[in-house]
């Protein structure tokens, strides 16, 4: 069974002062490429919560986020009133203006707003954990979905490939008759006598470097391999990415040594299925 690396997961909680907006998004990559964003009063938690998503999602270019939106009246910020009421006497002394005026010149001086800095509060940090691994369930879930679209997009093209090998493995025998007749036409057009044996020793020479029956059985192989390694319990790309490359190692080889346009086509055809497996592969996990 296979997972994609596509995927999607969010939850919301709200909380006495604050709603907390947790999303997770995933798309493909070679490697894990985390990106984190959260308020700074989480940002001791964030170790925990990469080694934790790294274990779940494996592999991906990942997009964690945390969004908080205060819903009470709760600021860390503070007006300093000793400092805004020295700014203003200050200013008194310097001009006679308005004490509103004298105000809003007075908070914008150093020192004049208090940021005290916040503590996590671990009560509330548990139901934002627990809000966080269900949004990691959701991706997990997301991936697990469109890993059965793609396995079954990967089947039906397998099964397509297979339905051309078996083709080319029927047109086989009249392609090499086809091989033989043009060897022995070639002869007689240079209307020279020929020692037969000699004549047989040479076709049967070009017959084997034109022999693809290695390359047709590595090639079916391959194909159950692959369907094999979609079947089984771990979901594994970069394994299913090898033996894609290796199906088409052999399927070039055929092309390269058929000689023959009809065989060439079917090569093509397959050739087509098996570009867009490599480009569907990208995505798995």
């Amino acid at each position: 069974m296979i997972h994609s690396m596509t995927g999607y997961g969010k939850s919301v909680v709200q909380l006495p002062t604050k709603k907390i907006t947790i999303e997770l998004k995933s798309l493909n990559s070679k490697n894990l490429d985390l990106n984190a964003r959260m308020p700074s009063i989480y940002r001791e938690k964030e170790l925990l919560l990469r080694k934790a998503i790294a274990k779940e999602l494996v592999r991906g270019k990942i997009d964690f986020s945390i969004y908080v939106e205060t819903t009470a009246e709760d600021t860390s910020t503070k007006i300093n009133t000793p400092v805004v009421k020295q700014y203003m006497k200050q200013l008194q002394e310097v001009t006679e203006g308005d004490a509103i005026e004298l105000l809003k010149m007075a908070v914008r001086f150093p020192d004049a707003l208090n940021t005290e800095r916040e503590e996590i509060d671990e009560t509330e940090w548990k139901i934002i954990q627990t809000e966080i691994d269900g949004a990691i369930e959701q991706i997990k879930k997301y991936r697990l979905d469109e890993g059965e679209v793609l396995e079954q997009d990967f089947k039906n093209r397998v099964t397509t490939i297979d339905a051309l090998l078996e083709d080319v493995i029927l047109m086989d025998p009249d392609r090499i008759e086809g091989v033989r007749e043009r060897l022995r036409k070639g002869i007689e057009d240079l209307r020279e006598k020929h020692d037969e044996n000699r004549f047989e020793q040479e076709l049967v020479y070009y017959i084997e470097k034109f022999d693809i029956t290695e390359e047709k059985v590595r090639l079916k192989n391959h194909l159950n391999y692959f369907v094999e390694a979609l079947n089984s319990k771990d979901s594994n790309g970069k394994k299913l990415g090898f033996i894609g490359q290796e199906m088409g190692r052999e399927i070039n080889t055929i092309g390269s040594k058929s000689n023959y346009a009809p065989m060439q086509q079917l090569v093509v055809q397959m050739k087509d299925e098996l570009e867009k497996i490599k480009e569907q592969l990208l995505n798995v996990l």
